[in-house]
């Protein structure tokens, strides 16, 4: 196939930056305005695209939520309907001096564009829908194509997942398709069969009324620091095995043959050392990288606050300190129960003399598994063969994406879900970059994709 990008690289690598300059940041209010500015693009260039009607939804119950873009574009009859979901929102660019690049500047050095977004998940929806247009401009047959792109993504979906219900009569499709996932480790398109679900909150201790002086008062005041240092030690045993009563009682294990088809496609221990800088020693001891990361639940620690952190010394013992909690969740663990589970063990844990508040939980969704008998999947791995002649592989994903799980259900269109991000890409880190060569794969996949569906006959 002719590379697709080259056919009109300045317009599409044009459009691509012009998109890429938003600074979308959904999970920050003072942004709204960068975000409708945005969607008001977005709308714009997918009307473009002949054939296209697209409009921002908003609800009067989310005032303060970024716009949504539909579009849609009647296609063949009889063959299946794709909707196809993405999301606008980006992810803050903090720490910005870590930047070698203005994070909303796109550059292009080396075959890679830096950008926030640039990846994640600007770059990959983006090259998807240009594939989608090569095909409406070769004049070729489409199925029914229908666009729900959000910017709220980064910060849980809240408005989507909320109004899915009352979106879901002009949602409804055969195929929800998703590329907002990694390719496999060897460089391979890979589908993604499961999901885990994430849940998170914050915790924060108090303890004296106002910081004291740690000579005058040690020994005697309790210390919140110290405490929600013991708090967070709490939450595993020695082996890294989760200590939250009743955790695991849920945990749906994996069938031997997604076990034999999640460690074909692995990332072995040294290339995930040299990618990231440490050896994969976390999680539950003797369980091996793929159970530990794709199949199993886990807790962490996003964060610890509390007390001076600045230079020198200042030796007080603080009024309060907080961390910050997720879970990702695997099938059968209901995201609520988890939940309560947690709290209970922190109220059981609870340092003496210290008080406990439990804040910004978001329940958010469960995992998923899909079964690779789906005949979805099997559509996927020929298109994806036409790609890369070395085929797809499969991938259980540790990431969340809690919309999707939401979105099928609410429309009834099977999940499908294949990207092309790589771990240099470095999302939600500085740096970000998108490589021209997983452009052009993003490309291929929505061509190929839409076509093969076209061709299709229910």
């Amino acid at each position: 196939m002719e590379k697709l990008l080259e056919r009109n690289r300045s317009r599409i690598l044009g459009d691509y930056f012009e998109l890429l300059r938003f600074q979308s940041v959904g999970a920050d209010p003072s942004r709204l305005g960068d975000c409708a500015n945005c969607a008001a693009w977005i709308k714009n260039h997918i009307e473009k695209i002949p054939g296209f009607k697209a409009e921002l939804f908003t609800s009067p119950r989310f005032p303060s939520a970024p716009p949504i873009v539909l579009a849609e574009r009647p296609g063949e009859p009889g063959s299946p309907s794709m909707l196809f979901y993405g999301h606008y929102d980006v992810q803050p660019e903090d720490p910005v001096e870590a930047w070698e690049t203005p994070p909303f500047e796109p550059v292009l050095k080396g075959g890679r564009v830096y950008c926030r977004g640039a990846q994640d998940d600007k770059g990959q929806w983006f090259a998807f829908l240009e594939g989608v247009r090569a095909l409406v401009e070769e004049g070729k047959k489409l199925p029914t194509v229908k666009i729900i792109l959000e910017g709220q993504e980064e910060s849980g979906s809240t408005a989507v997942s909320a109004l899915a219900g009352e979106l879901a009569p002009r949602l409804r499709a055969d195929v929800l398709a998703v590329c907002d996932t990694h390719a496999a480790a060897d460089g391979r398109p890979s589908i993604v069969a499961g999901l885990r679900g994430v849940a998170s909150c914050t915790v924060t201790l108090s303890g004296p009324a106002y910081d004291l002086h740690s000579g005058t008062h040690g020994g005697l005041a309790p210390n919140p620091a110290q405490g929600i240092a013991e708090l967070a030690a709490s939450l595993h045993d020695a082996d890294g095995r989760i200590a939250v009563e009743g955790f695991y009682d849920e945990v749906s294990a994996p069938s031997a043959e997604e076990l034999e088809a999640a460690r074909a496609d692995a990332i072995g221990e040294e290339a995930y050392a040299r990618e990231t800088g440490c050896r994969p020693v976390g999680g539950q001891a003797g369980l091996g990288m793929v159970e530990r990361n794709s199949f199993m639940p886990t807790v962490e620690v996003n964060g610890i606050h509390g007390g001076y952190g600045g230079p020198g010394a200042k030796t007080v013992i603080p009024a309060s300190a907080f961390m910050k909690l997720s879970m990702r969740l695997v099938p059968d663990q209901r995201a609520e129960r988890t939940m309560d589970l947690l709290r209970a063990h922190l109220e059981k844990h609870v340092p003496r003399g210290m008080k406990m508040e439990i804040s910004d939980v978001r329940p958010g969704a469960p995992g998923f598994r899909l079964p690779l008998s789906s005949p979805v999947f099997a559509l996927a791995r020929r298109v994806l063969a036409q790609i890369d002649p070395r085929g797809a592989g499969f991938q259980w994903d540790g990431a969340s994406i809690p919309v999707v799980s939401v979105l099928a259900k609410a429309t009834g269109a099977a999940p499908l879900l294949a990207g092309f991000g790589r771990e240099e890409d470095h999302i939600h880190s500085p740096n970000e970059s998108y490589g021209l060569d997983q452009f052009e794969c993003a490309m291929e996949w929505g061509y190929c994709l839409t076509a093969a569906l076209a061709a299709e006959s229910r």
